[in-house]
């Protein structure tokens, strides 16, 4: 799908704010309302804008610890890594889950509310894994820097 620069716009406003109302959003874009509806909706229907989310604070939730972890498989076969993804994304605690290479075959980011809890994942997740060779954990001590915009070329 090709974006125009109205498409660019109306992404870049609501990368910042989702919640904008249309007719605001049409101000900031400089689009009429009905033009900026009607793009808006052919975005999602395109696939373009996957979902429309709140991010939390899980500082200002309760106890929080986030983790990023490697992890290497013993057999890389395509279904044994679609099989861990599979695994991994029942797991509401993994955030993320990336295919990476070189090195190990996943990196994964996870947020929990302490270390007990990252035990408990860490064993039912890996532990009792029979096709995971190494796990590699990293805690993080201070995010320093967090986005989730997606740059427009």
């Amino acid at each position: 799908m090709q974006l125009d620069d109205l498409d660019k716009r109306i992404l870049q406003q609501l990368q910042q704010d989702a919640a904008l109302t249309n007719h605001a959003l049409a101000a900031l874009v400089h689009a009429s309302p009905p033009t900026c509806l009607r793009r808006v909706n052919r975005l999602i229907d395109e696939g373009v804008i996957a979902r429309q989310v709140a991010i939390l604070a899980a500082e200002k939730i309760g106890p929080s610890l986030t983790a990023i972890v490697e992890i290497t498989l013993d057999h890389q076969a395509s279904e044994r890594q679609t099989e861990f993804e599979t695994l991994v994304a029942q797991e509401s605690a993994v955030q993320q889950c990336y295919r990476v290479s070189p090195g190990p075959d996943f990196v994964l980011v996870i947020q929990v509310a302490d270390m007990p809890a990252y035990h408990a994942l860490a064993h039912r997740l890996f532990a009792t894994q029979s096709n995971i060779r190494n796990v590699r954990s990293f805690f993080s001590t201070l995010r320093s820097k967090f986005e989730t915009r997606v740059e427009l070329l």
